[in-house]
């Protein structure tokens, strides 16, 4: 890696490098609990709502006791709705409320409950993960990608994924659109996942990505 860069990533992750999980006060782990949160969080990420609504109903279904997939299947479908209304969820609260009951069941019936099974099943390969991922309700390619990318962290063999927004963000900022280059920028899937977030959010900004360059030393061209 060049000075240059290192110094790019560094700026990245310091700024930018904060993953919606972590917004969400998911506590990421290869455990059942955080990665069915992790899972709630990204359907609720996939309904064209902004990113800030998203995290704030998913604090507000963790809040409520829904943080297994056991207990979204149990909780009433006007807990769900009422739950999503509190954090201004308000476009697709009873749908997501149905969906969210519709796949908490799906996960239970077919991998016990357990999110650790359908990485077993689909292994370390991103487009069969991806194939599993979109099976749940409201999930679709786009929701599955940013799953993937945020997961990776937990699950290292998955590491590193990428996808064309983490490549947008790195053009955008000067750093080689190379997957084996990018690679290389960071140490371990649970970095590699703050970089992957950071870039994703200057891929969104071209003002974010001009800061960086700045930062970085490399100007505003």
């Amino acid at each position: 890696m060049s000075a240059k860069d290192k110094a790019i990533v560094d700026v990245l992750v310091e700024r930018y490098g904060r993953t919606y999980a972590q917004e969400a006060g998911i506590r990421l782990a290869d455990k059942p609990a955080p990665l069915y949160q992790l899972l709630v969080l990204v359907k609720l990420l996939s309904a064209r709502i902004s990113a800030e609504i998203a995290v704030a109903a998913a604090k507000e279904l963790f809040a409520a006791g829904y943080r297994t997939p056991e207990a979204m299947r149990e909780a009433s479908w006007q807990d769900r709705v009422d739950a999503l209304g509190r954090g201004h969820y308000k476009r697709y609260d009873e749908s997501t409320a149905t969906r969210l009951g519709d796949g908490a069941g799906l996960l239970c019936q077919r991998w016990d409950g357990d999110l650790r099974k359908l990485h077993k099943e689909g292994g370390d390969d991103a487009d069969r993960l991806t194939s599993l991922l979109t099976e749940f309700p409201g999930i679709g390619p786009a929701g599955a990608s940013i799953f993937l990318r945020e997961v990776q962290g937990a699950w290292p063999g998955l590491a590193p994924y990428l996808d064309e927004k983490v490549l947008g963000g790195a053009r955008a900022v000067g750093l080689p659109d190379d997957p084996k280059a990018i690679a290389n920028l960071a140490d371990g899937g649970a970095k590699f996942a703050r970089l992957a977030a950071a870039l994703v959010r200057v891929s969104l900004s071209e003002r974010d990505a001009a800061e960086v360059r700045k930062a970085a030393g490399g100007g505003d061209a």
